[in-house]
């Protein structure tokens, strides 16, 4: 009983409604399982987009330390990039998301963010808002890539969106509907 406690063994048994239910649940329960897993790995941050946050705050130091306008530039870029997740949870929660992102960066609270499902701002780690920080410093490593590379290529190759036309007939404008026959 003690090996399994401690070795990690466990078996779960989910169940639903439709087979695509029990795929949604059984897909929830391995990105839970993984996130665990990498919290365990690393540690947590703050989650809701918190640690971003103020890990943008704490950029100013190095904005002021360099010395070339176009470093600087690239500074400020990181630090708008890193203030989007929690403008963007608070926006999808009907709040004015640079708001909620000012009121945080006014506090000394490396921990305080904004709770989409409660609209206050509270300590995300003691309200359990958390992330991996794995994942977080995972993200931001793909992202400063992907940025990378796309600032030393020559060119970027897009596929821009085609106006869809519409299907159906010509509009029956004019009174009455009929177009020009008056």
């Amino acid at each position: 009983r003690l090996a399994k406690l401690s070795g990690g063994v466990a078996v779960l048994k989910i169940g639903g409604a439709s087979e695509v239910e029990v795929g949604e649940k059984k897909d929830r329960v391995t990105d839970a399982l993984n996130a665990t897993k990498a919290a365990v790995e690393e540690g947590i941050v703050p989650g809701g987009g918190a640690a971003l946050l103020h890990a943008s705050m704490t950029l100013d130091e190095l904005k002021n330390k360099v010395e070339n306008f176009d470093q600087q530039i690239g500074v400020q870029i990181i630090q708008n990039a890193l203030k989007v997740p929690m403008k963007t949870i608070a926006n999808n929660a009907g709040v004015e998301g640079y708001v909620a992102v000012g009121k945080v960066m006014e506090s000394n609270d490396v921990e305080l963010g904004y709770n989409a499902a409660t609209g206050k701002f509270v300590n995300m780690v003691d309200a359990g808002i958390i992330d991996p920080l794995k994942v977080v410093r995972t993200a931001l490593v793909d992202a400063a890539s992907v940025a990378s590379l796309i600032t030393t290529s020559e060119c970027v190759i897009v596929d821009l969106p085609e106006d869809k036309k519409s299907t159906s007939g010509p509009g029956v404008g004019g009174p009455g509907g009929f177009g020009d026959m008056y």
